[in-house]
């Protein structure tokens, strides 16, 4: 049998640490892109036309009723028949940025729609025009309800990052199996890897806290 050995971690130190950094960019990348892009979703379905209402609809529900493995398979395997080749990275990327755009922008019309409609009557009276009423005061109201929604996405999509590795972006899990392959050592890998990503869950929870608590305090 074999023993637990950490020694194998300690000595793939380099390797594991450039995984880890991977992973903490393609995670940064995709929050920021499903962030973006949720937020344009969201004003499109909250002024667009019905047209444009019902095709963001289906993209939204697409999104969410589908595996993002099966999504990313199909972007970076697929993409070639229609003429889109991609690096791993950039398709890895670009797929977590896609996957997490449908559930922020369901976020962020929520949040949207929580702000009290007579609060935007009252801006009308004051004479402020739609879009103002919708940068000064539903804006900030509906940052303030909906960061822990947000923190909340932000940690899914860092454990998504793990599926990543099956298209071969060398991130934490892609490195750690890979040493695990080559070591037979899985426990002390595997042991690691939860570590790491236990580390990243509780990074993206202490930022939601200080975003909900600055938001907060801002708002008073």
């Amino acid at each position: 049998m074999q023993q637990f050995d950490p020694t194998v971690i300690t000595h793939n130190l380099p390797a594991i640490g450039a995984g880890l950094a991977t992973t903490l960019g393609t995670w940064v990348a995709g929050v920021a892109i499903g962030m973006l892009l949720g937020f344009a979703i969201a004003l499109l379905q909250l002024f667009g036309g019905r047209w444009v209402r019902g095709t963001l609809r289906v993209y939204i529900e697409v999104l969410r009723g589908t595996p993002f493995l099966v999504q990313l398979f199909l972007l970076y395997y697929g993409g070639p028949s229609f003429g889109i080749t991609l690096e791993p990275l950039t398709a890895g990327v670009l797929g977590l940025g896609l996957y997490g755009s449908a559930y922020f922008a369901e976020a962020f019309r929520s949040g949207f729609n929580s702000v009290p409609p007579g609060h935007l009557e009252a801006a009308a009276c004051l004479g402020l025009t739609r879009w103002q009423a919708v940068l000064r005061i539903q804006l900030p109201q509906m940052l303030v309800l909906i960061v822990p929604a947000l923190a909340n996405l932000a940690i899914v999509l860092s454990k998504e990052t793990a599926v990543l590795s099956i298209v071969t972006v060398p991130e934490l899990t892609f490195v750690l199996t890979g040493i695990g392959s080559a070591t037979f050592a899985f426990v002390e890998t595997l042991l690691a890897l939860c570590l790491c990503y236990l580390a990243l869950v509780e990074l993206a929870s202490r930022a939601g806290l200080w975003a909900e608590a600055r938001l907060a305090r801002m708002m008073a």
